[in-house]
Parts: structure tokens; sequence; C-alpha cells
């Protein structure tokens, strides 16, 4: 398969230069009413493939509302080239897209052709011209047969990757992945993540496998809401996974002792 081209559409700095977006947080804390979840996070990210791994619990899911912009933070800011996502709800729509874990949390339309055309038009296009980018988008992924198909009676895998049209059909500078693969099988899987790494747009994955994200440039390791390690992928997963074994050793003797 040839490389995805949709390059970004933004009016930001990075526009034209073929620069990656900067995405910048500083200080970044969330609460949603109870204990902080996130705690002073703060980076500052240039790379195309960036890999954010911890465990259940650990904020990450959070941490990507927040760079969607889905979510303010409580305190601290969070920037794509200079713009605000949460205060300019029309620049993160353009900039920035996000899948979530579960398709079926996503899609809202019956049918593939308007799932992908509601982004669109929500963007301002013309509805002819956004049938006609739906139409373009489902060609580039061999998937013209499927324009009409119910959602409702796609697989797991197959809404997944309507999900993930729907988002490059928007022309996003970033996309933001959440646990995009979790209980997809083996095939699937593979065919979403060769997807994405054709893909020009730079990618943030959140993730607690870190098989997936082994090949990324950065990897952030989110841990109780703060940042415990953040480097190359190689020695940050190194870390990452030495800890999760330990962790799983102490549970293992916790069961014993009880």
């Amino acid at each position: 398969m040839k490389t995805i081209q949709l390059a970004p559409r933004i009016t930001t700095g990075s526009a034209g230069t073929g620069k990656p977006p900067a995405l910048v947080l500083r200080g970044v804390s969330v609460r949603l009413g109870g204990p902080a979840i996130l705690h002073d996070i703060s980076f500052d990210i240039r790379e195309r493939r960036i890999g954010i791994v911890g465990r259940n619990g650990s904020g990450k899911t959070t941490l990507a509302r927040v760079i969607a912009g889905l979510l303010a933070p409580d305190g601290g800011t969070a920037e794509i080239d200079g713009t605000d996502m949460a205060k300019d709800r029309k620049a993160a729509l353009r900039t920035v897209g996000i899948l979530f874990q579960n398709p079926d949390h996503q899609i809202i339309f019956p049918t593939v052709e308007e799932e992908i055309s509601f982004g669109l038009v929500q963007m301002g296009r013309k509805r002819d011209a956004a049938a006609q980018e739906t139409r373009e988008i489902l060609q580039r992924f061999g998937k013209s047969h499927w324009a009409g198909a119910a959602n409702h009676a796609l697989s797991q895998g197959q809404k997944q990757l309507v999900c993930l049209m729907a988002v490059l059909a928007m022309r996003p500078a970033v996309i933001v992945l959440d646990e995009p693969y979790s209980g997809l099988d083996i095939p699937t899987r593979l065919q979403l993540m060769r997807f994405v790494d054709e893909v020009e747009a730079s990618v943030i994955q959140i993730t607690h496998d870190p098989d997936s994200v082994r090949h990324f440039e950065r990897v952030i390791w989110v841990d109780r809401g703060r940042i415990r390690e953040d480097g190359e992928a190689a020695g940050v997963l190194a870390e990452f996974e030495g800890q999760m074994r330990n962790w799983g050793e102490q549970d293992d003797l916790s069961d014993l002792s009880g």
C-alpha cells in the first residue's frame, strides 16, 4: 500500500513548513471535582510518532482528552503551535483527531458514509463537497463498497477503521489514539497499525502495550498522573517493562500470602 497522503490543513505556525506541529503542555493538572488525576504535566513534543504508556488508571485517557481539547485542565495549558486547544474549539476540531478505544462510543450515524461526512460538514464543508471527500477517503482505503453499509453490522475492527477514516478525512495535524487496538484480533490489529504507520500526520498513541509503540521516536511514561520517564522508546520502555514485572511479582506474592 502507498503512503496515505493526508497532509495537514491547519492555519497554525507549522502550516506549509513540512515540520511536525509543536505540542506543548505546561503545568497541566486535572481534578474533575475530586483528587488530582494529572499533576503538573509538562512536555514539548515535536516528533512525528509519540507513545504515552502507563498502567490502567494512570491518567493516560485524561491526558489524551486534554491534548485533543476535549477537557480543559484545572491548571496549566495545552497548546498546538501556540493555540490553546481547550479555548479554541474550532482550531481543535481541524487540528486534532482522536480515536477512542471503543468505536461504539464514537460512531453516531447509521451508515459509514454518514459517519465520515459528519465531521467534514462540522468543519464547514458543503454537503456535496463532504460527500465527495468521503468517497475519496473510502477509495484510498479500498473500502468504496462500504459507503452505504450499516455501522451496527460491522465487526469491532471494521468499526474502528470507519472511525479512523472519519478522523483522517478531516486532515488533522495531530491524531491521538487512545488504546485503539485493545480487544481486536491480531490480524485486524496489525492491519490498523499499518494504516496508522503510513499516515503523514503526527501520531500520539496512548497505550499500556509497549510492543505497539516500540518503533516510535519518543515515549512518555505516565504513572499516577505524573511523568515518570520521557525519552527514546528503547530506554523508557525497558524501564517501564521492568517495573511492570516487579509489580506483577509483588501482586503474585500478595496473592500467595493472602
